[in-house]
């Protein structure tokens, strides 16, 4: 007989069968005097559409960014450091699959909506043996603490299934936003969002409201003389079936001269366009994203905007928390850091491409197929793909500038002369 499987949970996968603190803890004390806990409860503003619209704008665009395990060499002439790209197993982790449930472009969008919806996301590192990551996993706890122990801080989460885990801070990617009063968290939106959410739900409710009352009642019958209320009753069901019923095309109603109707007519007061526009705008305003980036209609320079704007802060404290989590002091003195770029020219028209693509030929700054990547196309890969030309109306600054003209002697003399 086959011995049964044990369930695993994700918890257990993630954490293994038990996380507790270490005896001893106490809970880190702040210079703040804020209590050292992070709650999520509250006003859920990712149920608002408005919020989940611009959300979303910004997460699936720096779910884009393209993260890159990078080592800077030091040269002997002290000139810039030669860079050279890393492609090992964190690569893969970082831009393919860092987690078995998550590919890269999934475990970023998530990272960048926890890091707006919450204005705090972390990503725990999990480690083999070696001590080197095998797997990132980001975590959304109903409650974050934090603790110490022996000099060192811990951050123990709560979770809406009941489990606790705790993990040294030292493993733990930390984003921030709104990182204003508290020693360790960002802010929380929900005071500052309360009131505008509260307006964005009055509006749908008058939206709702509005549409129901056109049901309500439409005009009154009058009678001209006294009738039993069986005989009341039977006129306006043979007024509403003459002229309320769905079947007459027509649109005319008969009556005679017993009665009088008089229609009522109820105009409801909504949201006009302006001041809804005005309210979408406050969210808009809040999260950093433009009306224009959410339509998916924008410019270059709306693209631009908000990826100097918004994307690239992002980016560079992503690369600054990643390298100095993932590596240790020892591993960053050799020079290794992992980065997050974008290709902001895939969003500029075509003369702007043809433009910067001339420039950098010109100056032998681009292969050929770094070129073709710019408008889109399918590379050449290879030597000849790797190879860079240049116009020969450039050449090397300083003596090579000299030899073009036929300066050769140490006076600056012109040979020709």
């Amino acid at each position: 007989m086959k011995k049964r499987k044990t369930r695993r949970s994700l918890y257990q996968i993630i954490f293994g069968k038990k996380n507790n603190p270490p005896n001893g803890y106490s809970q880190l004390k702040m210079l703040s005097g804020y209590t050292p806990v992070f709650s999520q409860f509250g006003t859920d503003a990712y149920n608002s559409d408005d919020v989940r619209a611009a959300v979303d704008a910004f997460a699936r665009n720096a779910a884009k960014l393209h993260p890159k395990h990078i080592r800077k060499t030091a040269t002997s002439d002290g000139s810039s450091p030669q860079v050279t790209f890393v492609d090992d197993g964190l690569q893969y982790l970082l831009s393919v699959q860092p987690n078995p449930f998550m590919d890269a472009y999934t475990f970023f969008y998530k990272i960048a909506t926890q890091y707006l919806v919450q204005n705090n996301a972390f990503i725990y590192i999990h480690r083999d043996a070696n001590g080197n990551p095998d797997l990132f996993w980001p975590l959304n706890g109903a409650t974050t603490e934090w603790l110490e122990y022996q000099g060192q801080v811990y951050a123990r989460f709560s979770f809406l299934g009941g489990e606790t885990a705790t993990v040294p801070y030292t493993d733990l990617i930390h984003l921030r936003r709104f990182f204003y009063k508290d020693d360790m968290f960002g802010e929380t939106n929900m005071n500052a969002m309360e009131p505008t959410l509260e307006l964005i739900n009055t509006q749908n409710q008058g939206i709702i409201n509005a549409i129901k009352s056109s049901a309500f009642i439409r005009g009154v019958l009058k009678f001209t003389q006294i009738l039993k209320k069986s005989d009341r009753d039977e006129r306006k069901k043979d007024f509403m079936s003459s002229y309320l019923d769905p079947s007459n095309n027509n649109g005319v109603g008969v009556v005679d001269g017993a009665c009088d109707y008089q229609p009522i007519n109820s105009e409801p007061q909504t949201t006009n366009a302006a001041q809804m526009k005005l309210i979408s705008d406050k969210i808009n305003k809040y999260f950093g994203v433009s009306d224009a980036i959410i339509r998916n209609d924008y410019t270059s320079a709306q693209w631009n905007a908000f990826y100097s704007s918004m994307l690239e802060p992002f980016a560079i404290q992503m690369a600054l928390q990643f390298t100095s989590k993932v590596f240790t002091d020892r591993q960053q003195g050799f020079g290794n850091e992992i980065i997050f770029e974008a290709n902001r020219l895939q969003y500029a028209s075509n003369a702007e491409k043809v433009q910067v693509s001339t420039l950098l030929t010109n100056i032998g700054a681009a292969s050929l197929d770094q070129i073709l990547e710019i408008f889109n196309m399918p590379t050449i890969g290879g030597e000849e793909g790797s190879r860079r030309v240049q116009t020969l109306n450039m050449v090397k600054a300083g003596t090579g500038a000299d030899q073009y003209q036929g300066i050769t002697n140490d006076k600056g003399g012109n040979s020709n002369a």
